[in-house]
């Protein structure tokens, strides 16, 4: 099956898909900092009280003078959308006051560095009460415990709090404003979900460019290149690191080293997102590298995959459980394995129970998507709870696709990808010598499954 791929000839051409497509998305002019800081304030229950949020400072590398990536704390954006180093905040919840506190312009570093904005040009951008220099900052907060000595101080870290040298609250609270957040977080607005349909847009016009070139690529780096590329192209970062897994290494699900030859394989499973201002997409598409696919094994796991995601897309809708979303998607793996041959020897129900078709979908079917790639919840993302669903393995999923959370709201951003895999290490190291499990594979068809088998 062809992939709309032009045979132009051309051993690297990304201008086609990229550059000649204008955006339609356009954002309102400035991010709503303010209203997403009042909407925490109100979870936070607390009218008398100073929310303190730092944002992330420029490092070296260790042994280095080299400086490291930079990339803004999460939680600090939400509330201020500055991306600039070496910023923080304040919110005072009684006035209703939002002060965003930036570096000085240090005039022997603009020429290394550049400069960073004005006080004139940040109250212009950024959608805040009153902008003022970061040694204004410990002055302020002294005065702030002089006039409310009884008020509570938040913050997200103790470490993140200014030095008890220059400011000690008597009320600390490091607690609260995580969830507060998170809470704000997972329901998106307007403007946050315009960000991420920019992102969603570039992201797909790269992956369409991988597409184009694929089948004159060499190696999996080149994938990786077209597709950085092609986002930097368009003024967007990378959300999280290209996967790029060709053969066998697409049974790898965070496979990030991209470094193997394309020669002799057949399928390509590409997983890359951009982000814009610092908004997250998800993408992941499984492709031939030749434009074709090569074997009907090939396009009939393609085929079930597809399945899975557009039918429990058609049931995504305020008041579902994600969880019940998930399990429709075993239930549609379960039930095409059979008719493949690779399962066997039990019912449906009986391989549901099981959990067997695990071996195959290990995943969660998705997770929210925002400021981060697995967006948060106002449970902690990293808090899991043990489960008697035998297709969810908890480690392994995150947030909404967790036994204890809520229905899907509207206004939430979630993604949906099911998938299949032939992990040649993962079933022989568990699932074929389990007495449970080994006697529901059929180990001479699922041969012909495996990414280097004869009909992969």
């Amino acid at each position: 099956m062809a992939l709309g791929m032009e045979d132009s000839g051309r051993a690297w051409d990304h201008t086609d898909p990229i550059s000649n497509i204008r955006l339609k998305i356009s954002c309102p002019e400035k991010y709503p900092a303010k209203q997403h800081t009042q909407a925490v304030a109100a979870k936070l229950g607390d009218s008398d009280a100073l929310i303190y949020l730092l944002g992330q400072y420029e490092f070296t590398i260790e042994d280095s003078d080299q400086p490291k990536t930079w990339r803004q704390r999460r939680y600090f954006y939400y509330c201020s959308g500055v991306d600039v180093p070496d910023c923080c905040l304040t919110y005072n919840t009684g006035t209703d006051h939002l002060i965003l506190y930036i570096p000085s312009i240090k005039p022997e570093r603009v020429i290394w560095t550049g400069r960073g904005p004005t006080i004139e040009e940040a109250e212009d951008k950024y959608d805040v009460d009153e902008v003022r220099l970061n040694e204004q900052l410990f002055d302020d907060l002294k005065k702030w415990k002089k006039c409310n000595p009884q008020s509570t101080f938040y913050s997200l870290h103790e470490d993140h709090r200014p030095p008890d040298a220059y400011f000690k609250p008597l009320k600390v609270d490091y607690e609260k404003l995580r969830p507060a957040i998170d809470a704000c977080r997972v329901i998106k607005d307007a403007h946050e979900i315009s960000l991420i349909r920019r992102a969603n847009d570039i992201t797909a016009l790269a992956h369409r460019s991988v597409m184009r070139n694929i089948r004159y690529f060499k190696n999996e780096s080149q994938i990786q290149g077209i597709f950085v590329d092609a986002c930097l192209s368009k003024d967007a970062k990378q959300a999280y690191e290209v996967i790029a897994g060709s053969g066998e290494n697409a049974g790898t699900l965070h496979y990030v080293k991209n470094n193997e030859p394309l020669k002799g394989r057949q399928l390509v499973c590409l997983d890359a997102g951009g982000e814009w201002e610092c908004y997250a997409s998800d993408v992941t598409r499984t492709f031939p590298i030749s434009g074709y696919w090569p074997t009907k094994e090939a396009k009939a796991i393609y085929d079930i995959v597809q399945s899975m995601q557009e039918s429990c897309v058609k049931k995504l809708k305020p008041g579902v459980r994600f969880l019940d979303l998930h399990i429709l998607a075993h239930t549609i793996a379960i039930k095409s394995l059979l008719e493949l041959g690779i399962l066997e020897g039990a019912s449906a129900d009986e391989l549901y129970r099981a959990g067997t078709s695990r071996a195959f979908y290990p995943h969660g079917l998705g997770h929210h998507l925002g400021l981060e790639t697995h967006d948060v919840l106002d449970i902690p993302i990293l808090r899991y709870m043990q489960s008697d669903c035998p297709v969810l393995d908890a480690n392994r999923s995150v947030p909404p696709c967790t036994p204890d959370n809520p229905k899907l709201e509207e206004g939430m951003v979630i993604t949906v990808e099911p998938g299949i895999y032939f992990s040649r290490y993962e079933l022989e190291r568990y699932y074929l010598p389990s007495p449970i499990h080994s006697k529901y594979i059929n180990k001479e068809i699922l041969e012909r499954y495996y990414p280097e088998g004869p009909g992969m």
